[in-house]
């Protein structure tokens, strides 16, 4: 699972999130990391995101679920931080942590 958090300068909703994160890495990852295509074939989960705004700006939190190896899910975080803009706001994503979903759940069992 990725958890980043994300700050905008401006007005933003959900659905512009998603579309930058499909948008702004598509071809950028090579043909096997396709965000796209990893959804379709369940190795990349919903995208949750929830915004805060306060004063014009957004903050908040992205929750992206994630079957790959250790290796390919830091490399779609990375991509995730190479997002400038989101809608016309110019915002900056950070990957806060990546955990192992398999062993948090092992955990809770």
């Amino acid at each position: 699972m990725i958890h980043a958090t994300i700050k905008a300068d401006g007005t933003i909703q959900r659905k512009d999130v998603v579309g930058a994160i499909f948008g702004q890495t598509e071809g950028l990852l090579g043909e096997e990391l396709q965000l796209r295509k990893l959804q379709r074939t369940g190795r990349i989960g919903h995208v949750d995101v929830e915004l805060n705004s306060n004063k014009g700006k957004v903050s908040g939190e992205i929750l992206l679920p994630s079957s790959l190896d250790q290796v390919s899910t830091a490399v779609v975080g990375a991509a995730l931080e190479t997002i400038e803009r989101i809608g016309p706001c110019k915002a900056t994503i950070k990957v806060a942590r990546i955990e192992n979903i398999h062993s948090v759940k092992r955990d809770t069992v």
